[in-house]
């Protein structure tokens, strides 16, 4: 349950053996910058300096659980044995820095084998380094110039269970501390859960109860792999942002998909929204999802993350102050500050530990961070 006593930004929060000493969380953003899944010096400075700049909690990008369920050829994965040793060696960094790693696990379902941003856009053919078993709950895809997935069959959806269970048990070998299952913007499992993507007529497929099948089936195969006291998370879209009479996945269902979550040993749920349908009109603007977080918190009482323009630091402690979330989610501002953390803190009046190297720039009275591995 979330806790009763006042919050702020700065203050720590544990979540079973994890205890992070802030509420800032460096959102999982693609990097697109992998090759044949593996993790990089690219992804070891770019994650690092974000835990150099102060933040709780650092995720990586999705991660596929299996080649075919990157969104890009680029992506970052972890369907073998060979991306953990890379993988470890960015999360020794973080540890050092203080910082608590997280990895988010993905498959991108019907949005898969596409082309990274600034390459193209829609499908990536075979011949040019894409791929033709594109997967999805049924055979609609994304938009007219995306791929034209195969609908899954039972034996393809056991497997990616178990391509799930099989990464859970890689990311604790590769020294993660939290674990999140991304089944938000139109991606795999997201598919499912959305009438407008899953037009099945089988036990996974209709009724609420059967849409939300594949995802408790992924939980539940990754709680036995995960270690029980290390924490779970997982990314919905809160919202399709259609109209209710569309019969689209909308909030009411987010809230009662997040109390069965609760109940199946998930810690957290990250609200987000959209991403199932194109060309959607969405009111973006500051903090523009926090509502879905507040929500679903109150109604459940399971911890929640906001995401979506939070930008400043004053509007980050409200959040957390007044109850709406008990994590902020930061992203593109994390692209533009990667100590935005750090500022934060100089803003709001809050001790910040500065890294011992950085000491010179820090503001009067502000305390070193000593180097050392944070597992707890």
């Amino acid at each position: 349950m979330p806790s009763q006593n006042p919050a702020h930004l700065f203050s720590p929060l544990q979540i079973g053996s994890v205890t992070l000493s802030n509420r800032i969380v460096v959102s999982p953003m693609c990097e697109y910058s992998s090759e044949d899944g593996f993790a990089n010096d690219w992804h070891l400075v770019h994650l690092g300096s974000r835990a150099v700049g102060g933040a709780g909690l650092v995720f990586t990008e999705a991660t596929a659980v299996t080649p075919e369920g990157r969104i890009s050829p680029q992506d970052l994965g972890l369907w073998k044995d060979e991306h953990i040793a890379p993988l470890a060696r960015v999360t020794a960094f973080l540890h050092s820095q203080g910082a608590h790693a997280g990895i988010q696990l993905a498959h991108a379902g019907r949005k898969a084998s596409t082309y990274r941003p600034w390459s193209g856009e829609g499908l990536q053919a075979p011949d040019s380094g894409g791929w033709s078993n594109v997967l999805a709950p049924s055979a609609i895809p994304f938009a007219p110039n995306y791929p034209q997935p195969h609908e899954l069959d039972r034996a393809g959806i056991a497997a990616i269970v178990q391509a799930f269970r099989a990464a859970a048990i890689r990311a604790d070998h590769a020294g993660f501390d939290v674990i999140e299952i991304h089944s938000a913007h139109g991606y795999l499992l997201h598919e499912f859960l959305s009438p407008i993507s899953n037009r099945r007529s089988d036990e996974y497929g209709g009724s609420f109860e059967n849409r939300v099948r594949l995802l408790f089936e992924v939980v539940a195969a990754v709680r036995e792999a995960w270690p029980r006291e290390r924490p779970l998370f997982v990314r919905i879209s809160s919202t399709d942002w259609l109209p209710e009479e569309d019969g689209a996945w909308d909030l009411p269902q987010s809230i009662q998909l997040a109390a069965l979550l609760r109940d199946r040993g998930v810690d957290l749920i990250d609200a987000s929204s959209g991403g199932n349908v194109p060309g959607v009109a969405i009111p973006v603007g500051p903090g523009f999802q926090t509502p879905f977080s507040e929500a679903i918190r109150a109604q459940t009482g399971i911890l929640t993350g906001a995401v979506g323009m939070i930008t400043d630091p004053a509007q980050a402690a409200h959040i957390v102050r007044t109850g709406q979330a008990d994590l902020i989610f930061i992203a593109r501002e994390f692209l533009r500050d990667p100590y935005w953390p750090l500022h934060a803190a100089q803003s709001l009046g809050e001790p910040a530990s500065w890294p011992v190297q950085y000491l010179r720039a820090a503001p009067p009275k502000s305390p070193a961070r000593a180097p050392l591995r944070n597992n707890g």
